[in-house]
């Protein structure tokens, strides 16, 4: 692989918003690193998979150790995710658990692994995919929580990595028809009408709307940008959301 090829690593880049990602990464000239569950059905020969449980710490922290062995990482995305709703009686503390090590714990681990690199070069872009749910959303307890924290780590980070050349930011989706969101509302349903309905923009969201929001954080042009949330989500997050 040539040096002057740019490495961005993306987790969940196999389907929905990651696999967005990945594409626009792709077409922009980036080698592409997915971590994922399930190998990429790209075709490019500037896409490495590999395939990894993000919610278990050790196998993430043996990853991006040997990924930054052999890698000069200097854009991270981290958009992997899962919902586990259920309304507060119902809510179960393992799936609590298991979706702060997804959204929490992997974002810490992951931007560790890569900061050595992003400093010795003094440039790093880190982007973190939230959600418009960090509002507040029926049923979405864990989800919710974590994807708020989520804000609280870019925060913080943007305010102690400034000064090596690393912006950290993130972007809010919601709502985006992918998987994960059709799992809950049929996309040709009459609810994902009444969502769309509800929406200023009136029409649900596409994961390539978010991508170009990513895309823009990852940039070198823009590293006047850091420490900030862009909700990508056709206005929902103006105000309250139904699902």
């Amino acid at each position: 692989m040539s040096a002057n090829i740019p490495v961005a690593l993306v987790t969940g880049g196999s389907a929905g918003i990651g696999a967005s990602i990945c594409q626009h990464l792709l077409d922009d000239g980036y080698h592409v690193l997915n971590l994922s569950r399930r190998k990429s059905e790209s075709q490019s020969d500037r896409i490495t998979d590999v395939e990894v449980d993000l919610s278990d710490v050790e196998a993430t922290k043996n990853a991006i150790a040997g990924l930054a062995e052999k890698y000069e990482i200097l854009s991270l995305v981290h958009n992997a995710g899962v919902i586990r709703p259920d309304l507060i009686e119902d809510v179960k503390i393992e799936d609590v658990e298991y979706v702060t090590r997804l959204h929490l714990y992997t974002s810490i681990l992951l931007t560790q692994g890569v900061l050595e690199a992003m400093k010795a070069k003094q440039f790093g872009r880190i982007v973190l995919i939230s959600s418009r749910a960090m509002l507040g959303l029926a049923t979405r307890t864990g989800y919710s929580a974590t994807k708020a924290a989520q804000i609280g780590l870019v925060r913080t980070w943007a305010m102690e990595l400034g000064q090596h050349g690393i912006t950290v930011n993130a972007v809010a989706p919601g709502p985006i028809v992918t998987d994960m969101f059709t799992e809950v509302v049929p996309e040709d349903s009459d609810k994902a009408l009444e969502i769309a309905q509800s929406i200023p923009v009136r029409r649900l969201g596409k994961p390539d709307d978010v991508s170009r929001a990513v895309m823009f954080l990852l940039s070198p042009d823009n590293g006047f940008v850091t420490g900030q949330c862009i909700f990508v989500c056709g206005g929902a997050s103006l105000g309250s959301l139904a699902l």
